[in-house]
């Protein structure tokens, strides 16, 4: 069995999941995501109910860097806890 370099799953976890919330915070700023999430409600037989604020860049970056440290400590936990099951 191949053991995955614990550093490296959690660099590709963090870059997924920042980038998620990143391209989030472009739709809000583009003024897109009330649109989209009104749509991805009602797709899902949800009435919408909540209203997405102005963009603040701040805010912004909290959500991008803080989602990105948390893959990174997923990606992390997760190659530990793989390379240990697969020995």
């Amino acid at each position: 069995m191949v053991t995955i370099r614990p550093d490296r799953t959690a660099l590709i976890l963090a870059i997924l999941l920042g980038s998620w919330h990143l391209v989030w915070a472009l739709l809000v700023a583009a003024g897109w995501a009330q649109p989209l999430i009104d749509f991805i409600f009602w797709i899902h037989f949800v009435k919408p109910v909540y209203v997405i604020q102005k963009f603040n860049i701040g805010i912004a970056l909290l959500l991008v860097g803080i989602t990105a440290a948390i893959g990174y400590v997923i990606g992390w936990i997760f190659a530990i806890l793989w390379n240990k099951l697969h020995t």
